[in-house]
């Protein structure tokens, strides 16, 4: 039998954990991989610099390796710090959330946008996506210009979104992708909102996650 899905929150905030934990309480159904979310205690309490990213990994690190029992884990923050490490010192299955939310989105449209942190997050970003060979369905990445925190519990979160989601429909994005974690609890509004598909990327890997568990059970 499968060990539980552990969802890792590089950043030291449990606001951004309980918003993780809460889209993906439809996860939970009968027969599937249990999903257990968790924050990394050594974390930052934002992750929103490319320091605050390599920080994170040797904790990462030392949490998949403490975690035996686990059947997969995802890293769930928008830059997928550590993720080649975690991969090299364990044989289960490691997603991060930014690869799975591109991947997804790709497999709605033909381009797609992201929507980031702040103007800091987008050349991390890019990093990934050139690795993945993928900037030429790109059709944009803008900034709300927020903290993580704030994107998690702000009062103008969803109204900055939904703008700076518009912007990017209106240059050529046929799904959208939020770039943190911490803006999972607005994909469903944002989405209402713009008439096009939102990718939330940590349901997205979880969404990996289970179907390789689930394959292999």
């Amino acid at each position: 039998m499968n060990g539980p899905i552990v969802v890792i929150n590089p950043n030291s905030n449990e606001l951004v954990t309980d918003g993780i934990r809460d889209a993906l309480k439809e996860f939970n159904l009968p027969k599937s991989p249990e999903i257990e979310c968790v924050t990394l205690k050594e974390g930052p309490f934002g992750i929103e610099s490319q320091l605050d990213s390599d920080s994170v990994i040797i904790p990462l690190v030392n949490l998949v390796q403490s975690r035996t029992d686990a059947g997969a884990f995802v890293i769930a923050c928008y830059s997928d710090p550590g993720l080649h490490a975690c991969r090299s010192i364990t044989k289960k299955p490691v997603f991060g959330i930014q690869e799975s939310g591109v991947l997804s989105a790709l497999a709605r449209a033909d381009r797609f946008g992201v929507i980031a942190i702040s103007d800091a997050s987008i050349q991390r970003h890019w990093r990934v996506m050139a690795r993945m060979q993928v900037l030429d369905r790109l059709a944009g990445e803008l900034p709300l210009n927020m903290s993580v925190d704030e994107s998690a519990r702000g009062t103008k979160t969803l109204e900055k979104l939904v703008n700076v989601g518009g912007l990017l429909k209106k240059q050529g994005a046929d799904v959208l992708v939020l770039g943190c974690a911490g803006m999972a609890t607005h994909r469903k509004k944002v989405e209402e909102a713009l008439g096009i598909p939102v990718i939330d990327p940590t349901q997205a890997a979880v969404a990996l996650a289970m179907g390789v568990l689930l394959s292999n059970a």
